[in-house]
């Protein structure tokens, strides 16, 4: 999805703060941040922030220096930019499952970051209704290349749209030249829609009423909230059924969950914030003031965006999950155990991204985005933003080694963005960035990546309250 956040920021600031929901990242590949914090250096709220801690559990060589690489990668993105909180698994076949978290994920009560909390993972969703639809694809239920307009008569006219010309497949792809409604409802002030239900059809009736894009791949949520009324439509259950009968049920992804019109996180989960613009922003849903809990010197004043009605992604931004259960899907998807290798190939057909939207070198397939890796190859994966300040993104890389990033405050500048893309690279690729041989065909992107190993990621992982204690559990 693509709103603004909860504050009233500017025109110029939101486009750089949210314009790509799809990844939320908006430059190239650049090497991993080399800045690292110091001994005892300050988080936000004040809380002591220590340097990258590591246990030995007879890993390979390397494996510490990965782990060291990746921490500073996440270090940067708490000193350097002021993200209260950031959490992360990563898992492969040399250095098995770790966990790293930095920061503050409540400045409220100071409760350190932890990569088991839970968080709002905004456009990943996207990827979970794609598997769904090829799903219903391999059963010969949906036909990719179908219109749309075999599944939902008469919804998709007027205004120069036409369901009778748009496909299942551009849909997924984001090359149906429909509008995304959630820039519509950035215009709108945020207390007129943080709260309230919206259906999908409303949600696409408002679309509609918009001017085409200007390009001929454009973001779009809804795509996705057709795709999700298709899955109904073949179906008869909601998406949020199928996609819980078809993917979190068999995964035992036993942390994510629909939403629906709960405005609050269910369980342990961050807090998520965005930056305040006034001293009435400043305050806990519950109108009490965080500036207790926010140093003046850390940067400007936060306002807590964590309570949202998230009917207004649907299926295609609402799902609250973690960073080890987007792990557990990313890989299981491209392990087999979702799609056949016929649906995983179409997902990973790709066109060319507008490089505006996501970065130079991006592509997008069927709920899936790649992109390149400075150490060679290419990363695929999805990210989401939510406009209360959760930023979430699984990716995996070409040797089946899978990384899955959380912050509780979306970046708000270019280099921001840029350090966090770094972050990514950091998790998948090796301390010695030594290149990998490309996962995608120059010509169209539609190549294989290596399978992932027999493990599923589905062992529990042991956590602690330290903010930067790395865990191997496999």
């Amino acid at each position: 999805m693509s709103v603004r956040p909860v504050a009233g920021t500017s025109r110029a600031a939101c486009r750089t703060v949210v314009l790509v929901a799809a990844s939320a990242l908006l430059a190239v590949a650049v090497p991993a941040a080399s800045a690292s914090a110091e001994q005892g250096a300050a988080a936000p709220g004040g809380a002591a922030q220590r340097t990258a801690g590591t246990e030995r559990t007879g890993a390979p060589d390397g494996c510490d220096a990965a782990r060291t690489a990746f921490g500073r990668s996440l270090d940067t993105l708490v000193t350097r930019h002021g993200t209260p909180g950031v959490a992360a698994e990563v898992i492969g076949r040399d250095c098995g499952r770790w966990t790293a978290a930095r920061g503050i994920a409540d400045l409220d009560t100071g409760r350190p970051m932890r990569a088991a909390d839970r968080l709002r993972i905004g456009s990943i969703t996207k990827t979970f209704t794609a598997t769904v639809v090829v799903q219903l694809a391999d059963e010969g239920r949906i036909g990719l290349d179908d219109p749309v307009e075999r599944y939902l008569p008469g919804l998709i006219r007027g205004n120069g749209h036409d369901g009778r010309r748009i496909t299942v497949r551009q849909l997924l792809q984001h090359t149906s030249g429909l509008p995304d409604y959630t820039e519509a409802l950035a215009e709108r002030p945020v207390d007129e829609w943080r709260f309230r239900h919206f259906e999908p059809r409303e949600l696409v009736a408002t679309a509609l009423a918009m001017p085409r894009p200007a390009t001929a791949w454009s973001y779009s949520t809804t795509n996705y909230v057709l795709a999700g009324l298709i899955v109904e439509k073949v179906t008869g259950h909601g998406v949020e059924a199928e996609v819980r009968r078809r993917i979190i049920e068999p995964l035992g992804l036993r942390d994510t969950y629909w939403p629906g019109d709960r405005t609050r996180i269910r369980g342990p989960h961050s807090r998520s914030y965005v930056p305040a613009t006034g001293p009435a922003d400043a305050v806990r849903p519950d109108g009490t003031s965080l500036s207790d809990s926010i140093s003046s010197s850390d940067g400007p004043a936060l306002s807590d965006g964590t309570e949202w009605n998230m009917s207004f992604g649907g299926a295609g931004g609402a799902l609250v999950s973690t960073p080890g259960d987007v792990n557990r899907f990313f890989r299981s998807l491209f392990g087999g155990r979702l799609v056949s290798a016929h649906g995983l190939a179409e997902m990973k057909r790709t066109v060319p991204a507008d490089p505006e939207r996501l970065w130079p070198g991006a592509r997008y397939g069927l709920g899936l985005i790649a992109s390149p890796l400075t150490c060679g190859g290419m990363w695929w994966g999805h990210g989401g933003t939510v406009p209360g300040g959760h930023r979430a993104l699984g990716a995996i890389g070409p040797d089946g080694r899978g990384v899955a990033l959380a912050l509780n405050k979306v970046p708000d500048s270019l280099q921001a963005e840029t350090d966090y893309l770094a972050a990514v690279d950091a998790g998948l690729c090796p301390a010695d960035r030594a290149p990998h041989t490309s996962s995608v065909d120059s010509a169209d992107g539609t190549g294989s990546t290596d399978s992932t190993d027999s493990t599923d990621g589905a062992a529990g992982t042991n956590h602690t309250n330290s903010t930067d204690q790395f865990r191997e559990t496999e």
